[in-house]
């Protein structure tokens, strides 16, 4: 029998990570990129193509035995002409909707009784000032669709400010998202995987440090969480892949509210490798990338146990030093303890081009490992030696 070919709509970083995790399986990968230069093309076979062309994406399907996805962002209905021909799409786009449309996310969440803040969609800025009016203000603006790493959203603190979103109206969206501004003490984010068999694998809950609106540092688990908020989180995330048939990786970002219902709001759903995952690929059994391709192929799942106390994943962004492997010598020697993983991307300020992943052996060594992965991110963001270099 030969290997099956899994087709990843999207050349970013993340399809990039999934080729060793496919190489390990003898997995064949093939890539839909959006060109010949994003992350994904040299590490896998790959077309370049359009995603929104719907005759692009059936000839790239005909190549593959599976299709899935770097991002969220084909229309549906190309996804569901694809399935009505009999393409295995995966997350299908039933399921897919929920992490595309903010709206149909926090409806399908209030559907399911699961924990949202207090939300409305809005048409007009009158709407806007009526929900701040009704709910209190600051209110938290989005567009439904396509918004990421803080884009697409705006806080929006009074009816003057409200008074300035006139353009937000003029897009292309038949409605906002407009929700209350939620006092959350930190970020949490739970991870689970579902194959179509209906076997789900589970994550531990962990915490995410968002800085200008970007992840920058995963703790796994989340260090001091309460059990009973962390079984609750990770039940959620098991209602939300089961009940709309999530295949693969699904990330459910949280707002940890102490004191309120389950100590947790829900935030955004996405419905493929996550950011706040890349923790596993060094610090769990079975890492999310490897995971995805078991769970869209329907093989059996990995277990997730955790290979040390925690561990600490930190993101670099671009900066300074234009040449990163030029660090690696520097880094590697300071840091031996730190994972270093790289995304073959041109560097720009601001921009994810790696992540760095070490692990505490014990709860003792978690600051030290904090303290190991930023000096290395430093070593490699800045091409100089970190300021208080750990060992």
């Amino acid at each position: 029998m030969t290997f099956p070919l899994v087709g990843v709509v999207g050349g970013g970083q993340l399809a990039r990570m999934l080729a060793p995790a496919a190489i390990e399986l003898g997995i064949h990968l093939h890539v839909l990129a959006e060109s010949e230069d994003v992350s994904a093309t040299s590490a896998a076979r790959y077309t370049v193509g359009d995603y929104r062309d719907l005759d692009t994406l059936m000839r790239f399907a005909a190549t593959v035995d599976v299709l899935t996805f770097d991002h969220e962002h084909v229309p549906t209905e190309h996804l569901r002409t694809l399935e009505d021909s009999g393409v295995a799409v995966r997350p299908g786009p039933e399921a897919l909707q929920y992490a595309q449309d903010k709206l149909k996310m926090r409806s399908i969440a209030d559907e399911l009784g699961l924990p949202n803040p207090v939300w409305a969609a809005v048409d007009s800025v009158e709407a806007l000032v009526s929900f701040g009016e009704e709910h209190g203000w600051p209110v938290v603006l989005k567009t439904p669709r396509g918004g990421y790493d803080g884009k697409g959203v705006r806080v929006v603190r009074t009816p003057e400010e409200a008074a300035e979103t006139t353009e937000w109206f003029e897009l292309d969206f038949p409605a906002l998202l407009v929700e209350q501004l939620v006092p959350f003490s930190r970020e949490l984010s739970a991870q689970v995987a579902r194959r179509p068999s209906g076997e789900v694998a589970i994550y531990p809950i962990v915490e995410s440090l968002q800085t200008d609106s970007v992840c920058d540092v995963v703790t796994a688990p989340a260090p001091g969480l309460d059990p009973e908020v962390a079984a609750a989180a990770a039940e959620a995330a098991s209602t939300l892949a089961e009940r709309l048939g999530v295949v693969g990786m699904l990330a459910v970002e949280l707002f940890e509210t102490p004191g309120t219902g389950p100590g947790f709001l829900i935030n955004e759903l996405a419905m493929r490798p996550h950011n706040s995952g890349h923790w596993s690929m060094d610090g769990a059994v079975t890492g999310q990338f490897e995971q995805h391709l078991r769970a869209v192929l329907d093989l059996p799942l990995g277990s997730t146990q955790p290979l040390g106390a925690y561990t600490v994943m930190k993101n670099y962004l671009g900066g300074a030093n234009q040449d990163l492997y030029s660090a690696f010598d520097r880094a590697m020697s300071e840091y031996p303890s730190a994972k270093i993983h790289a995304y073959g991307k041109s560097v720009r300020p601001g921009r994810k081009v790696g992540h760095i992943n070490v692990i505490a052996a014990t709860e003792q060594d978690l600051n030290q490992a904090r303290a190991i992965a930023e000096g290395a991110a430093s070593v490699i963001r800045d091409g100089v030696p970190s300021a208080d270099s750990a060992r």
